[in-house]
């Protein structure tokens, strides 16, 4: 049985969008629920304009939000472990931008990470929002959209993956606990994780004892 992370420990994003906003920003509120301090920090597309704030702080129960421009599409993601060393360079244990700072500045978080990602306005006008683990996973997600359509509904990997995590894809702190869980692909990078070349076709790109370990955690 999958370990559920209680929702006072998941790290939540709050899509405020509105019915036929046109053009008009969309606000993310970022809610930090879990026990210790969450960096979060985002990554606009190649499409997108980076947005103001790439990377700040959220200690225990803290908020924030941040606006973006419409149409916009990028993602989100929480970093853990973080400190500055005594030359001012900024680092994480998992999540890590390699920025050297706080703000990632349109650098991409290191695998593995939870992903929460977004497209704003998209060329149909709509919202579209989900949470990846294709590149693995560090902390609980949750995404809770506020106002627009009723169609709209919350998604989340409220599991403790790290808990579960095989040892051949496990990330480990200093202290030895398992912080972070690599898929498959990122571990091994070999086709028949990756669903790359010969395996490409849905018939031939079939689950593993570790890509199970995802599926039946975060169905």
């Amino acid at each position: 049985m999958a370990n559920q992370i209680p929702s006072a420990l998941i790290f939540t994003l709050l899509l405020i969008c509105f019915k036929h906003a046109g053009a008009l920003p969309v606000t993310f509120s970022f809610k930090n629920n879990c026990p210790f301090t969450v960096w979060p920090a985002s990554l606009s597309n190649a499409d997108s304009p980076q947005l103001s704030l790439t990377g700040f702080a959220l200690t225990t129960g803290a908020s924030s939000s941040l606006s973006t421009p419409a149409p916009w599409s990028g993602r989100f993601w929480g970093r853990t472990r973080c400190n500055t060393d005594s030359s001012g360079k900024f680092t994480c244990a998992t999540g890590d931008c390699a920025s050297g700072r706080i703000e990632c500045r349109g650098a991409g978080g290191i695998p593995p990470a939870s992903l929460a990602e977004f497209a704003v306005r998209a060329n149909d006008g709509h919202d579209y929002y989900d949470i990846s683990l294709v590149d693995g996973f560090n902390i609980p997600l949750s995404v809770i959209p506020q106002g627009g359509s009723s169609e709209c509904r919350s998604t989340s990997c409220a599991a403790n993956v790290n808990a579960v995590c095989d040892s051949k894809l496990a990330v480990k702190g200093s202290d030895g606990t398992v912080i972070a869980c690599k898929s498959a692909c990122l571990a091994f990078n070999q086709p028949q994780f990756c669903c790359t070349g010969e395996f490409s076709t849905p018939d031939k790109c079939l689950a593993s004892n570790y890509s199970s370990i995802f599926q039946a955690t975060v169905p």
